[in-house]
C-alpha cells in the first residue's frame, strides 16, 4: 500500500508540474534603497517554460549577471517598476554589457512612460547608440491593468501607491506622473506576484484576487506587523521577502519569529543575493 501510495503521489506531483510548467526566480539583488555592503539592489530574473523576464535593474546587475554564467539572450523583456535609482541604476551598464556580449534577441523594455525619453538620452550621452547594438531595443510605457504577453506568459502591471507622498510634495515643482507598478505573472495555472516597491500592504490587493503560488514581496516601507497581518489568511502558497529595510535586515532573527507568529502558517523565506527559487 505504501509503495502504491508513493507512486500515486509522484504521479500527482508530476501532473501538477506539467500543469504549472517549469519556473525559477534568480535574485540578483535583494537590498533596500540604502547603500548596502552585503546586498545588491533590486534585480530579479523570472524564468518560465517559454519566457523569461528581468524585473528591475538595480546596481550592480552587470557584475552579478556575468557571474551567473547565463546567456545574454536568456531573457525576453525587461520590466522597470519605477524610476528610483535602486531599481534603475544598473540599467545603463547592463545595456552596455548586452552590446559587448553581443546579445542578438530583440529587447522590449517596459517602464513608466516618463522614464523613456531620459533613458534614451542617457544611453546616447553614454555613447551607446542604437546603431552599435546587434539587437533591436524598444521602449514601451507600462499601462495599468494592460497585460504584456510572451509565449503564453502574461505580465500585468498594477498601480502602486509607493510614490504618492513624493507626488503630493513635489509635483508642483517637478511636474511628472510619479508612476510605480507591481506585477502579476501568469503562465497556465501558475500565478506569481511581484510587489516591487509599494506604499501600503493594500497595494497587493489586485495580485491577491485569486490564489498565488508565489508572492515576492518587499518589506521596507511599512511596519512588518502591518504587512504580516494583511497577508495572514490570504491564499498564498509561498512568500519570499525581498527589499528588506536595513533595520529589519539587521534583526532578521526577530523578523522570522514575528513572521512565523503572524503569517498563519504560510511558508516564507527571506531572499539573499544569488539565491535561486523554484516551485
Amino acid at each position: 500500500m505504501g509503495d502504491g501510495f508513493s507512486v500515486c503521489l509522484c504521479l500527482k506531483h508530476g501532473q501538477l508540474r506539467n500543469r504549472m510548467g517549469k519556473f525559477s526566480l534568480k535574485c540578483f539583488g535583494v537590498g533596500d534603497g540604502w547603500p548596502c555592503a552585503d546586498r545588491n539592489h533590486a534585480a530579479f530574473l523570472y524564468r518560465f517554460d517559454k519566457a523569461s523576464f528581468l524585473v528591475d535593474c538595480g546596481e550592480a546587475l552587470s557584475s552579478s549577471y556575468k557571474a551567473s554564467g547565463l546567456s545574454y539572450d536568456a531573457f525576453d523583456r525587461i520590466f522597470i517598476s519605477h524610476l528610483h535609482s535602486d531599481h534603475t541604476a544598473g540599467f545603463f551598464m547592463f545595456i552596455q554589457g548586452l552590446w559587448l556580449e553581443r546579445r542578438t534577441k530583440a529587447l522590449p523594455v517596459h517602464m513608466p512612460a516618463e522614464g523613456i525619453k531620459p533613458f534614451r538620452q542617457m544611453l546616447e550621452a553614454g555613447l551607446i547608440f542604437p546603431e552599435l547594438l546587434q539587437f533591436k531595443m524598444r521602449f514601451e510605457a507600462l499601462r495599468v491593468r494592460r497585460p504584456v504577453t510572451t509565449n503564453g506568459v502574461r505580465v500585468t502591471p498594477f498601480r502602486s501607491s509607493h510614490l504618492d507622498q513624493l507626488r503630493a510634495a513635489f509635483q508642483k515643482r517637478h511636474p511628472q506622473k510619479f508612476e510605480a507598478f507591481c506585477f502579476l505573472m501568469e503562465a497556465g495555472r501558475l500565478r506569481v506576484g511581484h510587489s516591487a516597491d509599494i506604499g501600503a500592504p493594500e497595494d497587493l490587493a489586485p495580485l491577491l484576487q485569486k490564489p498565488l503560488d508565489l508572492l515576492v514581496c518587499e518589506l521596507a516601507h511599512f511596519q512588518p506587523e502591518d504587512l504580516f497581518r494583511y497577508l495572514n489568511g490570504q491564499a498564498i502558497k509561498r512568500i519570499v521577502f525581498i527589499h528588506v529595510a536595513r533595520p529589519y535586515w539587521e534583526k532578521l532573527g526577530k523578523m522570522r519569529q514575528l513572521a512565523t507568529r503572524m503569517l498563519g502558517g504560510i511558508p516564507y523565506s527571506f531572499a539573499r543575493d544569488g539565491e535561486e527559487i523554484t516551485l
